[in-house]
């Protein structure tokens, strides 16, 4: 029943992909504001069995979620109640499904571990906040296991030194509840063997989006502030 359920649900995101790709062509060729990017990411999160719940109020403009990261089903589930941004390795940008995705979502390409190219990354950045996206980073750098929080990385938060103006940082708590330590992408496990997983799972799993209290990162000068705190917010909301 597991390859099965793998196998139907492929061929639904198959069908899913090809409807909202030529529905986005046809709003672009009438230079519209396109929305099926980010109602296929949703409909691609409901395929996956993901149940998107969403507790506080999230900002639409002029913010960066920072939250922290369990899976790859965070991304289609938080962009389809958002509409957000990413920013994501620049390994996926060279898969030739996954990278055309991405791309769709203006997923922001940076190099992990790069160290001499940060000033360059923070640039790309800071081009879309000064646009007025909204754009989530990981500042975790990795999935954990939901049950604790690595430590932030704050490199990248160096795009808020200082911060455009009229931007706030709003944290963000994502949970899988019962279904996290089933469904949490850690240790050595490849990309594929894990969307295999989760895709011959039997039945719907709850993805708890928790939209915290945003803040001004002018109230905490420095990246390495900014990054604790959001850390400590989040970290006082786990179980």
């Amino acid at each position: 029943m597991g390859n099965l359920r793998l196998t139907f649900r492929l061929a639904a995101l198959a069908l899913t992909l090809a409807l909202h790709l030529a529905l986005h062509g046809l709003w672009r060729l009438f230079r519209l504001p396109s929305p099926w990017p980010r109602r296929f990411l949703r409909h691609f999160g409901r395929i996956a069995g993901a149940r998107a719940r969403v507790s506080g109020t999230p900002l639409a403009r002029n913010v960066v979620f920072l939250a922290n990261h369990l899976s790859w089903i965070d991304i289609p589930v938080l962009a389809g109640a958002t509409g957000t941004a990413f920013v994501a390795k620049s390994e996926l940008a060279d898969h030739p499904l996954v990278g055309f995705l991405c791309r769709l979502n203006h997923t922001l390409f940076v190099r992990r571990g790069d160290r001499m190219g940060i000033a360059e990354q923070v640039a790309t950045i800071r081009a879309a906040l000064d646009s007025g996206w909204a754009v989530t980073i990981f500042p975790e750098g990795t999935t954990g296991d939901g049950a604790t929080l690595l430590p932030f990385k704050a490199a990248l938060l160096a795009v808020l030194e200082p911060p455009p103006p009229g931007l706030m940082v709003q944290p963000v708590r994502i949970d899988y509840g019962a279904a996290t330590p089933k469904l949490a992408w850690i240790g050595d496990e490849p990309g594929t063997s894990h969307g295999a997983r989760v895709f011959r799972r039997r039945g719907a799993f709850p993805v708890n989006l928790h939209f915290l209290e945003p803040f001004a990162p002018a109230d905490f000068p420095g990246r390495k502030a900014i990054a604790a705190e959001a850390r400590r917010r989040i970290e006082a909301t786990l179980p």
